[in-house]
């Protein structure tokens, strides 16, 4: 394998110096295009089919249920088997499952059980698709000191199909209808199969035959529950997937009810949302180290938080676009360092079952957080809601703050064996944490 000169590229762009992470951006780039095309497409077809509130909600739990209930399971598959494989198998059942939705368009027969068949179908894929992309990564990238920029564009990829993908759904249905959205995003995933078989990845050691899948799955979780900075950081993921995340389900509300708007209002606030996310991941793109990400952690949980407050007490528009920046970028910014640093962290052989529960607190808790949050601002609003999901919010940033002093003790030994940091500067770093905490007492 190949790396290009450093200074080649940008400092922002420097992991795209590596060949497979080169291929594996321009691939899922094109492919997340398609794949947002297709959720707007979606929701629209079974809205204008329907015209039911509680069909949109059950269209939304399939799609998220098989997250919680098998990306644990997922974890240990992508463990035991070759990674790059699976997740060349994930994309050619989406294909599959892209054209499915465009054949019956085109063919003027798709029902409501058809589309609800089909995102579950879309979901038990994505159970083994995000963990595995997750898991990849770091098979990606040959200098590791590159990772954290790695995730970070790879997040800056998410978020500008997130803009441009919806933009493009809306126009080609006005145009030619959703049957269209679907046979392109099916198209779209040729790229990042191509891409993808076009890789040259190192075969990694095979996990020992005849363990039992509970077994390696216990394993898994007693090894995130026990390193306690994992742990820590999982557990304020899925305080944010509970508490936090399900703010998307009451915008359409915030924007109906608060500010009395309509759909263009709903489509400028999850556009400054994704604008503040783009924004967040580009600057985690520029950082150079992964040294200081544990101190982004809480700090973009807070903000994330504090700016949901800040939405359920807006009744202005443009008041409300400011804050839906800081709300996307608050968010990013905690994903993105929260992945890179388990991601850093964690053995080589739970990997998978590690990112799977990354998934799950993410994905999966936060698919019944929206039924929460549902039933929750149907009793007292939606602006209510929102300000108490962000008040927890801030209480587990400031939770985690508490800890960090003791959470980086332990990481320093990982990332000293990793090489990440030198033994030296690992030193300085102690002795100047030792003389805050006794200035502090």
């Amino acid at each position: 394998m190949t790396i290009m000169k450093t200074r080649a590229l940008p400092q922002m762009l420097r992991a795209l110096r590596h060949r497979n992470y080169r291929l594996f951006f321009t691939g899922q780039g094109i492919s997340l295009i398609g794949t947002w095309m297709t959720r707007l497409a979606t929701t629209w077809l079974l809205w204008r089919l329907t015209q039911s509130a509680e069909l949109l909600g059950l269209l939304g739990f399939a799609g998220q249920i098989p997250t919680f209930l098998l990306t644990p399971f997922a974890g240990v598959w992508i463990d035991r088997l070759n990674r790059h494989r699976l997740l060349v198998v994930t994309q050619i059942l989406a294909m599959l499952q892209s054209f499915a939705l465009a054949t019956l368009m085109f063919a003027h027969i798709i029902q409501v059980w058809e589309i609800i068949a089909l995102q579950l179908f879309q979901g038990i894929v994505n159970a083994f698709e995000m963990p595995t992309r997750q898991s990849l990564m770091i098979d990606l990238i040959e200098d590791k000191d590159d990772l954290s920029n790695a995730v970070a564009l790879n997040s800056s990829m998410v978020n500008a199909s997130r803009l441009i993908g919806p933009s493009l759904a809306g126009i080609i249905i006005a145009w030619v209808g959703e049957g269209w959205c679907f046979f392109a995003d099916g198209v779209s995933y040729i790229a990042v199969i191509l891409s993808l078989l076009a890789m040259r990845l190192a075969l990694r050691p095979a996990i020992p035959k005849g363990r039992r899948v509970l077994h390696d799955l216990r394993e898994g979780f007693g090894y995130a529950w026990r390193f306690t900075p994992i742990r820590a950081i999982l557990l304020l993921l899925a305080l944010l997937g509970l508490a936090g995340i399900p703010y998307r389900v009451l915008m359409p509300m915030i924007a109906s009810e608060t500010l009395h708007g309509g759909a263009h209002t709903l489509g400028f606030l999850m556009a400054a949302m994704g604008v503040g996310a783009l924004a967040g991941a580009l600057y985690l793109a520029s950082r150079s180290s992964v040294i200081g990400l544990g101190r982004l952690i809480p700090m973009a949980a807070a903000t994330f938080g504090a700016a949901l407050i800040g939405v359920g007490l807006s009744r202005s528009l443009a008041l409300s676009l400011l804050i839906m920046v800081a709300t996307g970028m608050g968010f990013m910014v905690h994903l993105a360092a929260s992945n890179t640093v388990i991601q850093t962290l964690v053995r080589e052989d739970m990997r998978g079952r590690v990112m799977a529960l990354y998934t799950m607190s993410i994905m999966g808790v936060s698919t019944f957080g929206c039924v929460i949050a549902g039933v929750i601002a149907g009793l007292v609003g939606a602006p209510l809601t929102l300000i108490g999901g962000g008040v927890l919010c801030i209480i587990g940033a400031a939770l985690f703050a508490q800890r960090l002093p003791g959470l980086r003790r332990e990481v320093r030994p990982v990332y000293i064996e990793k090489g990440i940091i030198q033994p030296e500067v690992a030193e300085t770093l102690r002795s100047a944490t030792t003389l805050r905490e006794e200035m502090e007492q």
